[in-house]
């Protein structure tokens, strides 16, 4: 089939066009501004690249037009553009963190890689087949073997073997689930997933359901969320703060509109009911897990798995509403964590010391503003008031008792209070007096890792008194 590409093709995706562009643009002035700039230099031209690709997502958002790029491969619409902006601000919020961390040589080709990390989850975002799901996947996921190896320490390299041994292996399982819904389907589209026939086609439940085994790696989902704490552990900083989100958004792009859009009318309980008790038991897991750790990236890999059970449990029913709280919360999402990681940058030198949390004893007395930040942000993803997470969370509730998940919403709440004891942790270790405890101290020469604690500190106060839940987001296949 031969696809007339036009104008319109290349508008719908200039913002991932830009983000990739402008990781070109980084290398390029890494060569030629002076070495006592490069860091500043690369950061300045990425953060201008986002948010000109975010004004341009805005605006494609405000125009409220939906339409099939290439073909139907990439899919224009509020949906798309939404998590787009969300994956862009997750970008973002990881960049400035490299204004504290990580040496001057490696800072331009970090940040090319992110952004093209970034290109291919906004791929994922507006995908409308499968080809395109996999070449957004691919793109995200080969970048991100490369910058989990950029710190200097066994653990770093040690992580992104990891990473590449087992996301290799769950991309197997997606392309082969792929390949059995073609054979099912005789089509890649998603919108010729919908035919009744189908219904009964073994090839299709067994093709879902292999693809579901490579989302649910993707999004850390029990039983196959191993991977995930020794990965952020060894990562550096900012990228484990991005991958905390980007990878997720993108991934429950992909599989929010495969529910909604690209399954058979009457088997969409039966199909996805193993995926909604998956959720359940990685919102029990996770929360379990943040006991017994000692890191602050291995306690949020933790806190992640839990929280994708949140945002699942809003989807669970397949209602406009459930996705537009699953979004909301999203969101919210992304500045609590990126919120925490700003504060773990000001406090860590070269050795990241603000990733260990015995490094946060005493930071109440020896730096009240970070552990003022640190504390509202854990607050935050533990679900107290007033913040976004609390209105979050009782969204979901009310969505999943009304979509007819209760059992889901009772689990989410054993899975709160759970947290709550592993979060107080560390609040406690910062506000607790030990006089030989060694704090490394905030940093006063990183004004943008400040700037991020700041905004996304606001941010999750704003969102708590004006939620902003977007209607035009239902996903769309053509």
């Amino acid at each position: 089939m031969i696809v007339n590409v036009t104008n319109a093709d290349w508008s719908a995706i200039a913002p991932t066009s830009i983000v990739a562009v402008t990781a070109l643009v980084v290398l390029i002035a890494d060569l030629l501004a002076p070495k006592h700039i490069n860091r500043y230099a690369a950061i300045v031209i990425a953060s201008i690249g986002i948010i000109v690709a975010g004004v341009i997502a805005y605006n494609q958002f405000r125009s409220g037009v939906n339409y099939g790029a290439f073909g139907g491969a990439f899919i224009l619409g509020g949906f798309s553009t939404v998590f787009e902006e969300i994956i862009l601000i997750a970008a973002l919020g990881s960049i400035v963190l490299y204004s504290a961390i990580g040496r001057e040589d490696r800072i331009a080709g970090a940040i090319a890689l992110m952004l093209w990390s970034t290109s291919g989850a906004m791929l994922m975002a507006g995908a409308g087949n499968l080809m395109t799901i996999f070449l957004g996947l691919e793109l995200l996921s080969l970048a991100l073997y490369c910058l989990c190896g950029l710190a200097d320490r066994p653990t770093s390299r040690e992580s992104a073997l990891k990473y590449l041994i087992l996301s290799s292996m769950a991309s197997g399982f997606l392309v082969y689930g792929m390949a059995l819904l073609f054979g099912a389907s005789g089509s890649v589209a998603l919108a010729d997933l919908t035919q009744p026939a189908l219904a009964t086609n073994p090839l299709f439940w067994m093709g879902a359901g292999m693809f579901f085994v490579g989302i649910a790696f993707k999004l850390s989902l029990v039983p196959f969320h191993a991977w995930s704490p020794d990965v952020y552990e060894g990562a550096p900083l900012p990228v484990t703060a991005y991958m905390s989100v980007a990878t997720k958004a993108a991934t429950l792009a992909v599989f929010a509109r495969f529910m909604y859009a690209a399954i058979p009318s009457g088997i969409g309980d039966k199909l996805l009911l193993p995926i909604w008790i998956l959720a359940a038991i990685s919102m029990i897991v996770g929360n379990v897990g943040m006991l017994a750790q000692h890191d602050l990236k291995r306690l949020i890999a933790y806190s992640g798995i839990a929280q994708v059970g949140y945002i699942l449990t809003a989807l669970a029913g397949g209602t406009p509403l459930g996705l537009r709280y699953a979004i909301y919360y999203l969101a919210a999402y992304t500045f609590m964590n990126l919120g925490a990681f700003a504060v773990a940058a000001l406090i860590s030198g070269d050795r990241e010391e603000g990733s260990r949390l015995a490094n946060y004893r005493g930071l109440g007395r020896r730096h009240p503003a970070a552990a003022a930040f640190m504390t509202f942000f854990l607050l935050a993803m533990a679900g107290l008031p007033p913040t976004a997470g609390f209105l979050g969370k009782i969204l979901i509730l009310s969505t999943s008792v009304s979509a007819g998940y209760a059992w889901l919403g009772v689990i989410l709440i054993v899975g709160t209070a759970i947290s709550l004891y592993a979060y107080a942790k560390v609040i406690r270790a910062m506000y607790q007096r030990d006089e030989h405890a060694h704090v490394h101290e905030a940093k006063a020469n990183v004004p943008l890792a400040w700037a991020s604690a700041v905004v996304c500190f606001v941010l999750v106060i704003a969102m708590t008194f004006y939620p902003l839940t977007p209607s035009n987001v239902l996903p769309l296949v053509k």
